[in-house]
């Protein structure tokens, strides 16, 4: 019988935060699999845990998969974990993941800590919709097209950033997504937490003077539907009250309709389109 994969979030700043079902899986798997063996043996000495660890990382995701899944295809348990926080976001783990699917491994979740949660809920912006790029691309291109992506995303956005990019990221994410309101949170549930609501061009200001340290969670303020709408109508506007009509029309909308549609589009009556189709036409026989 195929041994089992448990992705066990651990404590991303406060060992408290450990959970008792993650301390006892890790206690009875045959083998634990960590990112970086160096962090997670103070964590396992600190819980007394003498499960035997390999490494699993970013360089030999898809090499070392492979054996993991061999061991777990021979009936041995396995647990995966992370430098902190759960394992698979933002995270080799992921693809160790999808190839133990692939394989008919049984894969299973146990909560805990996760930076990109905690975060939000500190962040005062709204947790109703939110949406997680984790670390921007490294590549210029692929940067760039995220990030004009996100220039129209109306849902709370959430970055990963390492402190040596920081400044760097916060330029771009200002000058793509315009001043929007930024909270900055660093050292999540550790004694010198930091949660900084500030907007993006104050955060440039504040880390131009203070060197940043640590990781950090930056919680966006998504484009506001206000915003949204005002930019729809100043496209609307620049075009002519007649092509806008014949844009609908063009659809098979009968007249009324379109002038209907029109009205709305730019947040105007339908009295007020008909006058503006008239004056358009008494222009055109001068």
């Amino acid at each position: 019988m195929a041994g089992i994969l448990y992705l066990c979030a651990t404590p991303i700043g406060n060992l408290e935060d450990m959970t008792f079902r993650v301390l006892d899986i890790l206690q009875n798997v045959d083998l634990i699999a960590a990112e970086d063996t160096r962090n997670s043996i103070k964590l396992l000495n600190h819980f007394q845990i003498k499960t035997p660890m390999t490494s699993y990382h970013e360089y030999n995701r898809v090499e070392k998969a492979h054996y993991l899944i061999g061991l777990m295809q021979e009936g041995k348990n396995i647990a995966l974990i992370t430098d902190a926080g759960t394992p698979a976001i933002s995270d080799p783990g992921e693809t160790l993941v999808v190839l133990c699917q692939e394989a008919g491994i049984r894969v299973t979740s146990l909560p805990g800590a996760v930076a990109c949660i905690t975060a939000l809920t500190l962040s005062g912006l709204s947790t109703k919709r939110f949406c997680f790029e984790g670390f921007l691309s490294s590549d210029k291109k692929e940067r760039r097209m995220v990030l004009k992506e996100l220039e129209e995303e109306s849902r709370t956005i959430i970055i990963y950033e390492a402190p040596h990019h920081l400044i760097k990221t916060i330029e771009e994410l200002r000058d793509i997504l315009g001043d929007r309101k930024v909270t900055i949170c660093r050292e999540l549930t550790k004694k010198f937490e930091t949660v900084m609501p500030m907007t993006l061009e104050g955060a440039l200001r504040f880390y131009e003077e203070n060197e940043p340290r640590g990781e950090y969670v930056l919680v966006i303020q998504g484009k506001s539907w206000e915003e949204k709408k005002k930019e729809e109508i100043l496209e609307w506007m620049e075009m002519r009250i007649r092509e806008h009509m014949e844009y609908y029309e063009r659809q098979g909308m009968e007249k009324k309709e379109a002038m209907k549609m029109v009205a709305r589009d730019r947040g105007i009556g339908k009295r007020d389109v008909y006058k503006m189709l008239l004056d358009e036409e008494e222009l055109a026989d001068i």
